[in-house]
């Protein structure tokens, strides 16, 4: 692990089991050893950026997010840039959803906010505080007016057919993805994890040789693909793991936190030398 500049990580399901509000304490000072050492920290997930920013609260200002799958990117307290999406498409989707899946749970996110209709107390428990979100409860979404980035369904297990009719629908315009078992994400068909890490290594100057990422879903491959250093956790998908070059310990086994200590280690080694 040689001249690393940059690492991102996913959250749910690499960092922690989904939902999660809470880090293991000792990775904050990794980060900030790590940093000490040059080196760059990326939180690259799902969730929106206030949740991110809670969740790293001890290191907020430290780090980078790309947040929303990749539709933001930021520092704390400040919007570095996000992709957003038609409002005429925002509403029809909203419509298709209630129309098809009315089991699904629906979730618009703003840059740093996010609304939703659904009067699910288990889902509005999930998101308060679970992931700890900015979140307003509205009565319709299809009459929210502003700046959005990400569309999303919620639902346990969801079935397969829903993917495949926002994909048959949507998928020529807009990035469909699954995020575990729970989530489908719709957001601008520029947007994902990897060309996020893109951005930031060039305005960094950072190359895919200099970075290492680690994620575990469908949604963390391309972001797999821009780095070198590519990680997929014990209990990442199939398709995740055969796109990393290596494997480590699972989210509940620490697995992100033994590789950066093992970096941190190698670095303190070759420094003494």
């Amino acid at each position: 692990m040689k001249n690393i500049k940059l690492i991102c990580s996913d959250v749910d399901g690499t960092l922690v089991p989904d939902g999660t509000s809470q880090l293991n304490a000792e990775l904050y000072d990794i980060i900030l050893q790590l940093k000490e050492k040059g080196i760059h920290f990326a939180a690259a997930s799902g969730r929106q950026v206030i949740s991110l920013e809670k969740l790293f609260d001890p290191i907020k200002d430290k780090i980078f997010y790309l947040a929303e799958n990749g539709a933001y990117i930021g520092c704390y307290g400040r919007e570095l840039f996000t992709r957003s999406m038609d409002g005429e498409d925002i509403r029809l989707m909203i419509r298709d959803i209630h129309e098809h899946m009315p089991d699904c749970d629906i979730m618009l996110s703003g840059p740093r906010k996010a609304y939703t209709d659904s009067v699910n107390p288990v889902f509005l428990k999930f998101l308060l505080e679970g992931y700890r979100y900015a979140l307003d409860e509205v009565e319709e979404l299809e009459k929210l007016e502003g700046n959005f980035i990400k569309l999303a369904l919620y639902r346990e297990n969801i079935p397969t057919e829903y993917l495949i009719f926002l994909r048959e629908k949507w998928g020529n315009r807009y990035k469909i993805v699954t995020s575990g078992d729970m989530w489908i994400d719709i957001l601008d068909i520029h947007a994902n994890k990897g060309l996020a890490v893109k951005e930031l290594q060039e305005s960094l100057s950072i190359t895919p040789e200099e970075t290492m990422v680690f994620g575990d879903q469908q949604n963390d491959i391309e972001m797999i693909r821009q780095a070198y250093y590519s990680y997929a956790v014990a209990n990442a998908l199939p398709e995740t793991r055969a796109a990393a070059r290596f494997i480590t310990d699972s989210s509940t086994d620490d697995g992100v936190l033994k590789v950066l200590k093992e970096l941190l280690k190698t670095m303190s080694e070759k420094t003494d030398e």
